[in-house]
């Protein structure tokens, strides 16, 4: 058998790279840049998730994911024209309100499963209604934890003013000022407490989602520079986004095993945030109009705000519900 010319192979090498280079999905992905407001989050994780199952590469794009020690420092990265989706907290609306330049697309998160009143093991603490008159560990003034103290306290039937406020800063300081019984409670969030719990450090009194059932946790913000000169990339990234949270909410297994390291828990507690978290996921992205309205009050109550703003001052549904 006579072997063929290399000079006669070269030209049929030639129409096959020809034709790989012009097959759909041969072009490189859309690069877009993603921030998460905190790093420990599992619902901003769905992002992590949706990366490493190739769900995002089924829409043509390549998120680069960036995490934050804040609502405020990441948007102060959307002013900075360094990311172009934003995950962050429903209250975070307000910067909209104040000249950062986002809009809310999509509702990824509801009630606030995500925050709970946590005290010692051994604390007399056993119930909400045993709080009354007691100092709460709270974040910073004005936060969500601020308000969802008040709001306990308010429910409970003793004003806001029923419950004793102290700011402590961040998770590190707010824990310290637990085991020092400098607090009799903190408002943690809910993965920290898991934690103290599993190490016999603290228990659970309640999550806050009795205190808020019509609530926006966590939204998707968007750079209002994308949505105007690039809304394809908004609609892609949103298709990808709650994709990979329908596949995360289908199999817990495969999702504790993935997220574990990037949330930096073992696998047992992870599975106890799971459990308590994934109910609160928004599979469609809608945003609730109550939901809408009780955050609208919370910032007069917070005093962020003197009247009520407009949807459209901080939110559009152009992109919603999305569809896969």
């Amino acid at each position: 058998m006579s072997i063929p010319d290399r000079r006669s192979i070269r030209p049929v090498f030639l129409i096959v790279a020809l034709f790989i280079a012009s097959s759909p999905g041969a072009d490189a992905a859309d690069k877009i840049r993603v921030g998460k407001a905190v790093a420990t989050s599992f619902p901003m994780a769905i992002t992590d998730f949706g990366v490493a199952e190739g769900i995002f590469a089924r829409y043509g794009l390549a998120p680069e994911i960036t995490a934050f020690s804040g609502d405020a420092k990441l948007q102060q990265a959307f002013a900075a024209d360094s990311i172009d989706i934003g995950l962050g907290s429903g209250p975070a609306m307000a910067f909209a309100l104040k000249g950062s330049p986002v809009i809310v697309v999509a509702a990824f998160a509801g009630e606030p499963r995500t925050i709970s009143l946590t005290v010692l093991p051994d604390s007399p603490i056993r119930k909400p209604a045993d709080v009354k008159g007691k100092l709460i560990g709270i974040s910073t003034t004005g936060s969500l934890t601020e308000w969802l103290a008040k709001r306990l306290a308010v429910s409970e039937g003793w004003g806001p003013d029923g419950v004793r406020l102290a700011a402590l800063g961040a998770g590190a300081a707010m824990n310290g000022a637990l085991f020092t019984k400098d607090v009799d409670a903190i408002m943690t969030g809910t993965e920290n407490a898991l934690i103290l719990e599993d190490r016999g450090q603290a228990r659970i009194v309640t999550g806050m989602e009795p205190y808020a059932p019509d609530f926006l946790t966590h939204v998707v913000f968007a750079s209002t520079a994308l949505v105007e000169k690039n809304p394809d990339l908004v609609v892609r990234f949103l298709k990808g986004f709650f994709a990979a949270m329908v596949a995360a909410r289908a199999d817990k297994a495969r999702t504790v095993a993935l997220l574990a390291p990037v949330l930096n828990e073992s696998p047992s507690v992870l599975s106890k945030i799971y459990d308590r978290e994934e109910p609160m996921l928004i599979a469609d992205g809608r945003i609730d109009p109550k939901a809408v309205t009780v955050l609208k009050d919370s910032f007069i109550a917070m005093g962020m705000l003197t009247e009520r703003p407009s949807d459209d001052q901080m939110l559009t549904r152009r992109f919603l519900p999305v569809t896969r």
